[in-house]
C-alpha cells in the first residue's frame, strides 16, 4: 500500500505493508526516540503526536497516518531539551529510559490544557510508565515548566 507520511516536517512516500505499526515505519526514518516497550499501549515508550495530539505508535498502524502529520521528539528537540531540564533538575530522569514518551505527552499536555491541576496532569500521564521515580519529581518538573511558560 503507497501512502505519504510528513515526518517532522519532511513527507515521505513509501509503499508499506497494511499492518506495520507507525513505530517500526517512524523508527525506519531515524526516528529513534520512539522506543518499543511493551508492544500492548501500556507503557506510553512509543508515543508521538498525530496531527498534533499523542498516540501510542506501538497500537496505530502507519497507513492510519497516510496524508497526515506525525511529530517525534527528534521534531520538538528546542521544546523538549526546555522540559527535560526542568525533568533534569528535580531529579525526575534517573535512568531516561521512559523520557522520550513521558516529553511527548507533556508538551501536548501543555498545549491543549491552560491551567492544569494536580489531578489533571496524573489523568494526562497515566498510561506513562516510570520505574525509576515515584513520580513526585517529574510533578514537580511539570508544574515548574508551566509556570515558565506561563511567565515566559
Amino acid at each position: 500500500m503507497v501512502v505519504t507520511i510528513t515526518v517532522n516536517g519532511t513527507k515521505y512516500t513509501d509503499d508499506i505493508s497494511p499492518d506495520l505499526p507507525l513505530l517500526d515505519y517512524v523508527r525506519s526514518k531515524g526516528c529513534l526516540s520512539v522506543k518499543r516497550g511493551c508492544e500492548t499501549s501500556n507503557c506510553g515508550l512509543c508515543t508521538v503526536h498525530l496531527d498534533g495530539k499523542p498516540v501510542l505508535s506501538c497500537s496505530v498502524l502507519a497507513v492510519r497516518a497516510n496524508g497526515r502529520q506525525v511529530t517525534t521528539l527528534e521534531g520538538l528537540e528546542e521544546e523538549a531539551r526546555a522540559f527535560g531540564a526542568f525533568l533534569a533538575d528535580e531529579g525526575g530522569e534517573q535512568c531516561g529510559f521512559c523520557s522520550p514518551g513521558f516529553i511527548m505527552n507533556v508538551l501536548a499536555m501543555a498545549h491543549e490544557l491552560s491551567d492544569p491541576t494536580d489531578e489533571e496532569i496524573r489523568e494526562y500521564l497515566a498510561g506513562n510508565l516510570c520505574r525509576c521515580t515515584g513520580y513526585q519529581s517529574q510533578l514537580r518538573a511539570i508544574r515548574k515548566y508551566l509556570t515558565s511558560k506561563k511567565e515566559g
